[in-house]
């Protein structure tokens, strides 16, 4: 039970934006992904989740190969991806937002649980709430769905560090209940801080991986890592 990389090549244009990427995350287990921009790192997690193809390669889902199916299919066999921007309904109640996702109530309770913030919010529309009240409802509504993987990309974006703060101990819940989480963050020092496993891309290719520890032990090698 895992989701594999395997020696995984994105190609956009005319040459490779990721080459030869191999990880494994395990239900449970944190992996973050860091470097700098233009690294390739949204491109990564687009391959995973079928919103590009990858060139090259191998992509499994507990034991099935996924590459070849498209982002529903994938979606389905349980990766579910929280790309940048906040992508939320404007219009819509923060209920309505969630209730697109699932109507279980078991579940709908559980995100509640993780999103307080949200319960006396429930019947305004979106468009009214803080970024940091939207991000709850992205997240909150890619929960709904019941992920084994959960992909999110460049949580932080636009949020003051104390909201993200608030949202990294959710992170931490969701894998205590066996989810597998891959984040690709900016901060990099908080996301490093809740992980089990940690990247490094630069130029395309992975130049650290490793324990997370390592990173924040060394913030020469980190800043080492990012310039490749």
């Amino acid at each position: 039970m895992s989701l594999k990389l395997e020696d995984v090549t994105v190609k956009r244009g005319i040459g490779p934006v990721i080459s030869g990427v191999s990880f494994t995350v395990e239900p449970g287990q944190i992996t973050t992904i860091v470097g700098p921009n233009g690294a390739g790192k949204t491109s990564l997690l687009e391959a995973v989740s079928g919103l590009v193809r990858s060139y090259s390669g191998r992509i499994e889902v507990d034991g099935k190969e996924i590459s070849k199916l498209n982002r529903r299919q994938r979606s389905r066999a349980g990766i579910v991806h929280v790309q940048q921007g906040r992508a939320i309904f404007p219009s819509l109640t923060v209920r309505e937002n969630l209730e697109l996702a699932s109507r279980d109530t078991d579940t709908f309770t559980r995100v509640l649980g993780y999103f307080p913030e949200l319960e006396k919010r429930m019947s305004s529309a979106t468009a009214l709430l803080s970024g940091g009240e939207q991000q709850m409802v992205v997240l909150g509504r890619a929960l709904m769905t019941q992920p084994k993987y959960l992909l999110i990309d460049e949580m932080s974006l636009g949020l003051a560090p104390v909201v993200f703060m608030r949202l990294l101990p959710v992170l931490q819940h969701v894998a205590d209940t066996g989810v597998g989480v891959v984040l690709v963050e900016q901060f990099a020092h908080l996301a490093l801080g809740i992980s089990q496993d940690a990247l490094v891309v630069s130029n395309g290719k992975v130049s650290y991986h490793g324990a997370p520890s390592v990173l924040l032990e060394d913030e020469s090698r980190l800043q080492s890592a990012y310039m490749g």
